[in-house]
């Protein structure tokens, strides 16, 4: 009965030996913690005293879980851009140090998720898994770790892959009038981007909440969200969170990036970003320059989209590509904010409202559109196809401006006006219908092999979506060709304008009965005359028969 009280008591004495040992061990450390005080609050900035040790863009606690972002640095205050709603802040509530940056939370399981800029899950899914946090302000890669851009990103739009080719890592600006199809043309970009292996992140930033949601049912509509992140602002959230928005986007596309993905982000649109930066500098009583806009704006956008990159392969090979989205005003492409991204990006894409007016959707303005990556971002077959049609447009708009003045026109010109509707109405394209690259290459190839000069301009929507259709009969070897060989042969240029041509004899038979019984064209002295097609022409490379094209330009 002895042993029992001594086990107990041995145990006794090793536990409290223990508690000796470590209380001898332990060397209480002090940990400074800086709080100050609250001096006054407006609207979506706070004046701060009593932090004598904090940092620029420090990240700073207040009561209520509100953050707020050190900006200004005077001797007796704080300047503090808020994060979030501030009603509840008052005159001389405490504000404590973090002693970190402002950073955001990146990994997979942000897929499909829609989060605000400080991480917060906005659709009802619960917490959003994150594997790392990165800093939202993070520097640009160095020049030496960039390779060239020369992989296509293939929006699915006939107009700017044939026209204005966007290459993977390029940083590519849409402007335009409000109500002109900007956002459009964001959004049928990512939804092509399915099977592409191209990761998207959209960023709305001061957006409508109508327009944020139906957005996010267009995406989930056409499981787009499978691959696609949604960073948003509304227009009522404060202008600091507005602010921050576009910068955490690109942090944790920066993360797919550098593991070797290829990344779109799309900040739709940084006219809002701007004139939120305005309105916390005005307050924050930082000198206005022109058009009361800060000094730094300028540099508040490039050091965004300079981050938009091609990495070398040595680091991964990834790629982060960048489409800005920015609101003109009455057509004035040389106001401040147009003016300084324009010469930030590597292009521009414009949308005309007058164009937009017209019925031509996507409604971009050929003429003043331009990609500085041009043909190195097409795939070498697409190049050789789509190569003259840009001239080949631009003169033809030219040439139809000229001649609504009722001037008389020689034959050559007629042919070039008749071609060159041709080529705009097959350059039309319907909302959320992205067409693929063979496709747009059997379109192209029936232009240029003028497939099209003999159908009438109001039967060229169903012409044009029978070739369409007839590109899925293109052979997987020929496909894959298209894909991977650095030039078209004859062949297989051949072999596609004969699917192409077949398209069309199949798609009108009627048309092609009547015009039999007309075996020549109408004279030149019946100007009210309807125009006749020529049945007996066949279509010849890079033209197209002059009496139906001249009977065309009557008709004009």
């Amino acid at each position: 009965m002895s042993a029992a009280p001594e086990r107990l008591q041995s145990v006794f004495d090793q536990s409290f030996s223990a508690i000796a040992q470590a209380r001898d061990a332990f060397t209480p450390q002090l940990a400074p913690h800086e709080i100050g005080t609250i001096a006054s609050v407006s609207t979506g900035i706070a004046k701060v005293s009593g932090l004598p040790g904090i940092g620029f863009e420090e990240l700073l606690a207040f009561p209520g879980d509100v953050f707020g972002i050190a900006f200004n640095l005077d001797p007796d205050e704080i300047g503090v851009v808020l994060l979030g709603d501030y009603w509840q802040l008052h005159a001389g509530d405490a504000v404590e140090r973090t002693g970190r940056v402002m950073d955001v939370a990146v990994g997979e399981g942000l897929l499909g998720r829609v989060i605000d800029p400080l991480g917060r899950p906005l659709d009802g899914l619960g917490s959003v898994p994150a594997s790392q946090r990165l800093p939202i302000e993070r520097p640009a890669t160095p020049i030496m770790d960039r390779a060239p851009v020369t992989v296509p990103l293939q929006t699915g739009l006939k107009v700017i892959d044939a026209l204005i080719p966007i290459g993977r890592g390029q940083r590519e600006l849409i402007l335009g009038d409000r109500q002109t199809g900007k956002t459009a043309i964001a959004i049928d970009t990512i939804l092509n981007q399915r099977g592409q292996d191209v990761l998207c992140v959209y960023c709305a930033i001061g957006q409508r909440a109508s327009a944020i949601a139906k957005t996010l049912a267009t995406f989930r509509d056409q499981g787009a969200l499978d691959y696609t992140l949604v960073v948003v602002t509304e227009g009522n959230d404060s202008p600091g969170l507005t602010y921050i928005a576009p910068y955490a986007a690109t942090s944790i596309a920066e993360h797919f990036m550098e593991q070797g993905r290829d990344v779109l982000i799309v900040y739709d649109d940084l006219t809002h970003h701007a004139r939120a930066y305005r309105e916390l500098s005005l307050l924050l009583r930082r000198p206005p320059g022109r058009e009361a806009f800060p000094g730094d704006i300028f540099y508040i956008h490039s050091r965004l989209l300079e981050r938009a990159t091609h990495l070398r392969e040595d680091l991964g090979g990834g790629s982060l590509t960048a489409l800005p989205i920015i609101e003109t005003e009455a057509q004035n492409l040389s106001a401040y904010i147009p003016t300084n991204l324009i010469s930030i990006t590597d292009g521009q894409i414009y949308l005309s409202p007058s164009l937009f007016e017209l019925g031509v959707l996507p409604a971009v303005d050929v003429g003043q559109s331009v990609s500085r990556v041009g043909g190195k971002a097409q795939r070498s077959p697409y190049r050789a196809v789509a190569g003259d049609l840009k001239l080949a447009y631009a003169q033809f708009e030219e040439l139809e401006t000229f001649a609504r003045f009722g001037a008389r026109v020689d034959e050559d010109t007629q042919e070039r006006i008749a071609h060159g509707r041709r080529i705009r109405a097959c350059l039309k394209q319907p909302e959320f219908a992205p067409v693929s690259m063979p496709a747009q290459i059997t379109i192209l190839l029936a232009l240029t092999a003028g497939l099209f000069d003999t159908v009438p301009l109001e039967q060229m929507p169903d012409a044009e979506r029978a070739v369409q259709d007839a590109a899925a009969m293109i052979p997987e070897d020929l496909i894959e060709r298209l894909v991977s060989a650095d030039s078209l042969s004859d062949e297989d240029r051949q072999t596609i304008v004969e699917i192409g041509r077949e398209a069309l004899a199949g798609s009108q038979p009627e048309s092609q009965s009547q015009s039999q019984s007309v075996p020549e064209r109408q004279p030149e002295s019946q100007p009210n005359s309807e125009p006749n097609l020529e049945p007996g022409v066949e279509p010849k490379l890079g033209g197209s028969p002059k009496p139906a094209l001249s009977a065309e330009k009557r008709q004009a």
